[in-house]
């Protein structure tokens, strides 16, 4: 009898556990998964502390792509949908104790109402703008009128598009870039929108501009709903494991582990082996320092593509092994805030506990603060807030690069810090907070800047392996939301059962217009 084949996959986040799963359902490849870090999920993980859950990033499942929905389905299935009026749950999965057995109830998806503003000149701006009379009070004459000018003079005249500056300002007018895109999108990636790609502007908010938010107003009464048609940044429910999305993921590892996958904790892929132009195996390193090699007959990466460059142990090309040593990459980091209650009131018509907002997040346009985001965790799961019905637990979001000044504070001057900004733009009262936690993540944000520009070399000397395929937002390079990053790993299984050594509809995944997103997720 022929030997079993083996995938090696590195990393467990949703791309390599994808990856598994597939190859055990369609082959007879036994996955091995290679995770770095001792958790499930990656930066798509369900972080806790004190019984308090946290979403790194947010994560809203949404998805035109009905292959990745049905997969979702099939791992943990839909709750019923809740009134519109109704984001407390309880009517749907009693809180209180004498309800229906948990082990019935936990592994579900819930229905949430999508709502995100931007918060500006301390007031809320929906966001993706609506044209709405409460727009263009907040905005004030002189502003509105700025606007709408240079709205229409981006019309007459577009500019070529040369960043992402560009990219922005043909679809919106300078004034409204200025207002809306300008300032946020520094704070992300550190360096101004004229020196970034206008590929991130392709992928993330596509054909989005003030003539499609007007389509959509002006149709949305008489239009029946079609999941696969709306625009991304217009939808308007999404689902939401019960408790954070990286209940999905453990529990994704744990029907591989019951088909006979493997996963292999704290394990760091250090080198990848290669004989004859084919990967081989990859060998490991763990927290004392000891080697473990693990052959295979390929080998699926979701590791940032820097270290896989580096880890490859044949003579890299010069040029490439430059391009890869300085690609840049955004980190993250997180403060979560247990407070009594929050400042901002609640002004819009959606019901909820105690009359807090009813955003799942805030985007904090503000230029006189760092902080990028505010996640309110009890909009996105009651089961989130280990005191849901008298606690607030918010997430604090900066985005820095690893040895800055943020990243490199203690956490105890970084939560002070955070605690100080949300007091000065009148998120919460001062002295409210009763308990915090930090959280970093490296490597959060594949950017579009520097070396990307000259990614394509990368990608080809990548592709001269016939058994090395490359998924996920790290293993890409790409900012993927969830949904591509499982597609990456569905088109590398279709290539591998089928001997298909291209990988062209693998590095499409996210390139064609069918699939381009906007900032909704993880942004």
């Amino acid at each position: 009898m022929a030997q079993q084949k083996n995938a090696i996959i590195v990393g467990a986040g949703p791309a390599g556990l994808t990856a598994a799963y597939e190859l055990l359902k369609n082959t007879d490849i036994h996955p091995i998964i290679l995770e770095e870090s001792g958790d499930i999920g990656g930066i798509s993980r369900t972080a806790e502390y004190k019984g308090n859950r946290m979403d790194i990033g947010g994560h809203r499942f949404f998805s035109k792509n009905q292959q990745v929905v049905k997969l979702w389905e099939e791992i943990m299935p839909l709750q019923g949908v809740p009134s519109k009026d109704d984001l407390l749950l309880e009517r749907e999965i009693p809180l209180q104790a004498g309800g229906p057995d948990p082990a019935e109830t936990d592994r579900v998806m819930l229905v949430r109402h999508r709502v995100s503003r931007i918060f500006y000149l301390r007031k809320f701006f929906d966001y993706p703008i609506s044209i709405k009379p409460a727009t263009f009070i907040n905005m004030g004459l002189v502003r509105t009128v700025k606007a709408g000018c240079g709205y229409l003079g981006s019309c007459v005249h577009k500019q070529k598009e040369n960043s992402l500056e560009d990219f922005y300002i043909n679809r919106f007018g300078r004034p409204l870039y200025e207002m809306f895109f300008e300032d946020y999108t520094k704070k992300l990636w550190g360096v101004h929108p004229s020196e970034i790609a206008p590929d991130w502007g392709a992928q993330r908010v596509k054909g989005l501009n003030i003539f499609k938010l007007l389509a959509a107003a002006v149709t949305k009464p008489f239009k029946k709903k079609d999941p696969t048609k709306v625009e991304t940044s217009l939808i308007e429910q999404f689902s939401y494991p019960k408790y954070g999305p990286g209940q999905l993921y453990t529990t994704l590892a744990s029907l591989v582990q019951e088909k006979g996958g493997e996963i292999i904790f704290n394990a760091a892929a250090t080198r990848i082996l290669t004989e004859n132009n084919q990967v081989v195996g990859v060998e490991t390193t763990d927290a004392q320092g000891a080697k473990t090699v693990y052959r295979g007959d390929y080998v699926i990466s979701s590791m940032p593509v820097k270290d896989l460059v580096a880890a490859i142990d044949a003579t890299v090309p010069q040029e490439v092994a430059q391009v890869a040593q300085e690609l840049p990459y955004r980190d993250f980091i997180t403060v979560g805030l247990l407070v009594d209650k929050l400042k901002i009131k609640n002004t819009t018509k959606m019901n909820t506990l105690r009359e807090i907002v009813p955003d799942t997040w805030i985007y904090v346009q503000e230029r006189d603060v760092k902080l990028g985001r505010l996640q309110i965790f009890n909009n996105w799961s009651p089961y989130m807030v280990k005191d849901f019905e008298s606690k607030v637990w918010i997430g604090l979001e900066y985005f820095c690069s690893e040895g800055d000044e943020l990243w490199s504070m203690s956490d105890e001057d970084f939560i002070k810090f955070a605690i100080s900004e949300v007091e000065k733009i009148d998120i919460i009262e001062p002295n409210s907070v009763e308990d915090a936690t930090r959280i970093r993540v490296k490597k959060a944000y594949p950017a579009y800047f520097g070396t990307y520009a000259q990614f394509d070399k990368v990608r080809e000397y990548l592709d001269t392996y016939p058994n090395l395929f490359c998924v996920g937002r790290n293993g890409q390079h790409r900012y993927n939301n969830m949904d591509h990053s499982m597609l990456t790993a569905i088109e590398a299984v279709n290539c591998i059962k089928s001997g298909n050594t291209s990988k062209t509809a693998l590095w499409n995944v996210n390139t064609e217009e069918a699939y381009h997103e906007t900032t909704e997720e993880e942004a």
